[in-house]
């Protein structure tokens, strides 16, 4: 198989220089989650490890026992913050659901495979710490977008009773990958992200959903209808290497970008918002 032209991969997999307003959008992303942490009942900064951006956000819900959404931020696995999305917590809060956004360190400090390891660890911690802020550790939904997407899939083919013994297999009921990356060989040969990730042949291929089983618990993988011809390669590759019952949703979202697909999630009118209800079981939701 030939390899794509680096050039050709930069083009596909920059975001930032493929949509000429990221830096409005990022934000808007920050004056709207600054809101979000103002007006909302939230605990920040609670840590669930001792390693470096080991903390995690929680968003509570007046419903009780409510299902509970953990939200993994992108970035490419080398930038952003839990903090520039909390925009995405109030409009699943209303519907029932407590939102948990952790953080995780970043590349090149850390390497994919550790920070696919804390987000186990903020996993766990949210299984065993739910109920304290009012949320049911048995319907925990796992989403994220782009790298948090990757992040949510790995989460989802997590076998958790091997990460300790109070876990159970299907901790993670179901999960929403929005822009998600499936397929790390790409990404390895892609010059502009190439030298913070430092991925070899071998991790690359070991960080791959694609390459893994499929896993017991859904997957809802949607992106943007006007994304690159890779993003979208990812988002197909994903439902046909899991399969229609691991994958049940597998769809491009009309006009919107890598970038402004992010906000239908917060918009409780769109079909990814009502998704995202679906795999929590909240009334209004979509259920394929």
């Amino acid at each position: 198989m030939t390899r794509p032209d680096p050039a050709w991969l930069d083009a596909q997999y920059n975001n930032r220089a493929r949509i000429p307003d990221h830096a409005q959008i990022f934000e808007r992303w920050a004056n709207a989650s600054a809101l979000a942490r103002e007006q909302s009942d939230c605990t920040l900064d609670l840590p669930y490890g001792e390693g470096p951006n080991e903390t995690l956000d929680v968003f509570r819900t007046e419903r009780p026992d409510a299902p509970v959404f953990v939200f993994i931020h992108g970035g490419y696995w080398r930038a952003l913050d839990k903090r520039e999305q909390s925009f995405v917590a109030p409009a699943l809060v209303d519907a029932g659901a407590m939102v948990v956004l952790p953080n995780y360190a970043l590349c090149p400090a850390v390497t994919i495979e550790q920070i696919t390891l804390q987000l186990v660890q903020a996993l766990a911690w949210t299984f065993r710490h739910a109920r304290e802020h009012g949320g049911d550790p048995r319907r925990i939904v796992v989403g994220g977008h782009s790298a948090g997407g990757h992040l949510a899939a790995m989460m989802l083919a997590c076998q958790w009773p091997r990460v300790a013994g109070d876990l159970p297999a299907d901790l993670v009921k179901s999960a929403l990958s929005i822009s998600g990356l499936y397929e790390l060989e790409p990404i390895r040969h892609t010059p502009f992200l190439a030298p913070d990730l430092r991925l070899t042949a071998a991790s690359a291929t070991r960080l791959s959903p694609a390459l893994m089983p499929a896993p017991q618990g859904r997957l809802a993988a949607l992106v943007g209808g006007d994304e690159s011809e890779e993003f979208l390669r990812q988002n197909t590759l994903i439902r046909r290497a899991w399969g229609e019952a691991a994958v049940p949703v597998c769809e491009a979202v009309p006009g919107t970008n890598h970038l402004t697909v992010l906000h239908d999630l917060a918009d409780a009118g769109s079909r990814l918002h009502r998704v995202a209800r679906g795999l929590l079981g909240l009334p209004g939701g979509d259920q394929s």
